[in-house]
């Protein structure tokens, strides 16, 4: 049976372009969005819009020194119900769409992006020309929600979800099985989508150092020096090849947390101990939005130096009970050394799995 190819949707600037629709004299500004919108106080860029990133403003970059990278910027408080809204539109014009008349299965990535592909059933022998829905998608989520997308078209979701940041902004790119060599073979392995810093640097001391080196490496080097199963998947990763399908399960959270930078590096330990429960009672609600008890507690300390240190444990059974839980996230404090004031705390609970287990 003959396959079709796959199309990968992401959102321009997304939280800045739902900024500058709620405000539309902000258009052609720089706008960063961050925080509580203030430069003055700890937080991190969420989102810059491309005349921001112009003067080198990126995501995850302290607010204060987006500031002193573009002074004139506008900075904006995170507004998280308004930006899930417009995120739900976006997702919900996907789902209707058709492709050439036939219905499409949608794979939701996040808040901004997604994968886009044909639902099994549907008649190939008739014309689904990729880049023709590609350019209908990005109208049709245009018209129904005022955003720009970027789309990106392959012959797996791999290759698309690469494809689309080349089209960015507001364009259409397309990788294919035929093209994978001469468009990826001479970019970085870190170009290819799952490959982090740290899996670059293994690769590195390999001596494989581009798309095309993985792809033509020893695939039994690889198991045998990154392992039986990644190794295999990362030779994968450099020849552009993903069998898997676009899945539109409803993704179903295996945790929750929160976490805070606080303004002032706190230095005492009855205040720590507080905030420590007054976020597990926080991440306590999340967690019965989701009618589910917690297993598992973790904590993340963040020291003025930045080092930071990651403690968890098992709970002896499953429970939604904010004071077990918060003397469980307290007892976990304990086990780290702190030396330094402390910068940021963070409570993360991880719950039981739903009736018949996680589909995806």
């Amino acid at each position: 049976m003959t396959s079709t190819p796959v199309l990968h949707v992401d959102l321009d600037q997304f939280l800045a372009a739902v900024e500058v629709l709620r405000r539309p004299e902000l258009a052609g500004l720089p706008v960063v969005v961050g925080g509580r919108g203030d430069p003055t106080q700890r937080a991190v860029v969420s989102t810059a819009s491309y005349e921001a990133r112009a003067h080198g403003v990126r995501s995850g970059m302290p607010l204060r020194t987006a500031a002193k990278k573009c002074p004139d910027a506008v900075f904006l408080p995170v507004d998280l119900p308004v930006y899930e809204e417009a995120s739900a539109a976006v997702m919900a014009t996907l789902r209707a769409a058709r492709w050439a008349g036939d219905p499409v299965d949608v794979e939701v990535l996040g808040w901004d992006e997604a994968f886009v592909g044909l639902r099994p059933g549907a008649d190939l022998t008739t014309d689904h020309d990729p880049m023709v829905f590609a350019e209908q998608l990005r109208a049709e989520v245009l018209a129904a929600t005022g955003l720009h997308c970027s789309v990106g078209v392959g012959d797996n979701k791999l290759q698309a979800k690469i494809a689309t940041d080349f089209g960015k902004p507001r364009g259409i790119y397309r990788l294919s099985d035929a093209s994978w060599s001469a468009e990826m073979g001479h970019r970085p392995t870190r170009a290819l989508w799952g490959v982090g810093a740290k899996v670059q640097q293994r690769l590195a001391g390999l001596g494989i150092d581009t798309v095309a080196q993985l792809a033509a490496s020893d695939v039994r080097v690889l198991a045998a020096e990154i392992g039986p199963t990644m190794g295999p998947y990362y030779h994968r990763l450099g020849r552009g090849a993903d069998t898997s399908v676009v899945d539109p399960t409803p993704w179903v959270a295996r945790a929750h947390g929160r976490e805070e930078t606080f303004q002032d590096d706190l230095d005492d330990d009855a205040t720590i101990e507080a905030e420590v429960r007054r976020l597990t009672r926080r991440v306590v609600a999340d967690i019965d939005a989701e009618g589910r008890p917690a297993r598992r507690v973790g904590l993340k300390v963040r020291d003025r130096a930045f080092q930071t240190v990651q403690r968890s444990r098992t709970l002896p059974e499953p429970t939604n009970d904010p004071d077990v839980l918060a003397d469980a996230a307290v007892a976990l404090l304990g086990k780290v050394a702190r030396t330094r004031p402390v910068r940021l705390l963070g409570v993360r609970l991880e719950m039981v799995e739903p009736p018949g287990g996680y589909e995806r």
